[in-house]
C-alpha cells in the first residue's frame, strides 16, 4: 500500500512500529507470566499460556501486517493446505539470513501452534526480550561439551533431562518446535570451510533434533520441512522491511516422523544416533535438490 515511499523510510517505519508493539504487548504479558508462576495450579497455568500465546500471536500478527503495508513483498507459498493449529509439530528450515524467521512466522501464522526456539541459557538475560522468552516457555539449554563431561562424568545425561524439564511444559498446550539444523546462516565463506558436500546448504546438525524427539517423541510426529528461496540478492532482515527484497519463495513439506526416530537417547545411544544423521542426511539432500530446482526457475 505504501510503496511509493523510499526504502528507507519504509524500513525505518517498521522497524520503529516493531519495537513500539514489542514494548505495548511486554507490560501485560510479563503481568500475566508472574500470576502463572505464583499460582501453582495446572489449570490456571494452562490457561495463562493460552493467553500468553495469544498474546505473542497477536504481536506477530501485527508484524505481518507491517510487511503487507510496507513492504509489499510478493509471497509465492505451497503446502500451506496441510497445516493443523491444533498439533504439534517438529519445524525445521534452511537458513540464509535474519530475516527467516519472520518469513517463518508470517507463513505459519494460526496455521499451526506458535514457533518456539530452544534457546542458549545466556539468551535470558537480552533486555525485554529474554524475559518475554521466558514467559512464554521458550525453553532455555545449558549444553556441556564433551570435555566438559570427560571432566565431571555427572553431567552425562544432563543436556536430555534439562530438555524432557523443558517439554514438559508442552504437554497440556499444542506447540511448534523450531530448529534451524544447519545452526548458523549459509554464507559461502562457512560453505568452503565446511567442505559440505551440499550446494546450497550447511552441513546439517543432527543432536538438536536427536534431543528434542527424545524429550517429545510422544507429542511430535510430524516434522514441517520448509524451504526458503530468495529470487534476489539482498536478503536481509533490512531487506524485508525496506521492501528491497520483492519476492519470497516458500515451500513447505509436512512428513511422518518414523516411530523408531523417538523416545531414545541421543547421546547415550549410537545406533539412534546415526539413524537420526542418515534420516537428517536424507532431508537434507532432498532440500538441496529442491533448491537447485527453485533457482532453476527463478
Amino acid at each position: 500500500m505504501l510503496a511509493f515511499l523510499p526504502h528507507w523510510l519504509r524500513g525505518s517505519l517498521s522497524f520503529l512500529f516493531i519495537i513500539l508493539s514489542t514494548l505495548f504487548w511486554f507490560v501485560p504479558l510479563i503481568l500475566l507470566a508472574f500470576v502463572k508462576l505464583l499460582i501453582p495450579i495446572q489449570a490456571v497455568r494452562t490457561v495463562c499460556t493460552r493467553v500468553l500465546i495469544e498474546i505473542a500471536t497477536l504481536w506477530i500478527g501485527f508484524n505481518n501486517f507491517l510487511l503487507k503495508v510496507l513492504a509489499g513483498t510478493e509471497w509465492d507459498i505451497e503446502g500451506l493446505e496441510q497445516l493443523n493449529p491444533k498439533d504439534w509439530y517438529l519445524v525445521t528450515c534452511n537458513h540464509q539470513s535474519w530475516a527467516d524467521i519472520l518469513v517463518v512466522q508470517k507463513v505459519l501464522h494460526r496455521r499451526i501452534p506458535m514457533l518456539k526456539f530452544f534457546l542458549k541459557q545466556q539468551l535470558i538475560w537480552v533486555p525485554v526480550i529474554g524475559v518475554a522468552w521466558w514467559a512464554l516457555d521458550f525453553p532455555f539449554m545449558k549444553r556441556y561439551t564433551a570435555d566438559q563431561i570427560a571432566k565431571n562424568p555427572s553431567l552425562r545425561g544432563k543436556d536430555l533431562e534439562t530438555t524432557r524439564r523443558a517439554c514438559e511444559k508442552f504437554r497440556y498446550t499444542p506447540v511448534a518446535v523450531f530448529n534451524f539444523m544447519e545452526g548458523t546462516r549459509f554464507t559461502p565463506e562457512k560453505h568452503a570451510a565446511q567442505q559440505s558436500p551440499y550446494r546450497h546448504l550447511l552441513k546439517p546438525k543432527a543432536g538438536g533434533t536427536g534431543f528434542v524427539l527424545g524429550a517429545m517423541g510422544e507429542q511430535l510426529h510430524t516434522l514441517l520441512n520448509i524451504t526458503i528461496h530468495y529470487p534476489c540478492k539482498d536478503i536481509g532482515f533490512w531487506a524485508l522491511l525496506s521492501g528491497r527484497l520483492q519476492r519470497v519463495v516458500v515451500r513447505i513439506e509436512a512428513l511422518p516422523i518414523p516411530e523408531e526416530l523417538r523416545n531414545r537417547n541421543y547421546q547415550e545411544d549410537d545406533a539412534f544416533r546415526l539413524q537420526i544423521q542418515q534420516w537428517v542426511g536424507e532431508l537434507w539432500q532432498a532440500k538441496d535438490a529442491q533448491l537447485d530446482q527453485l533457482r532453476a526457475e527463478g
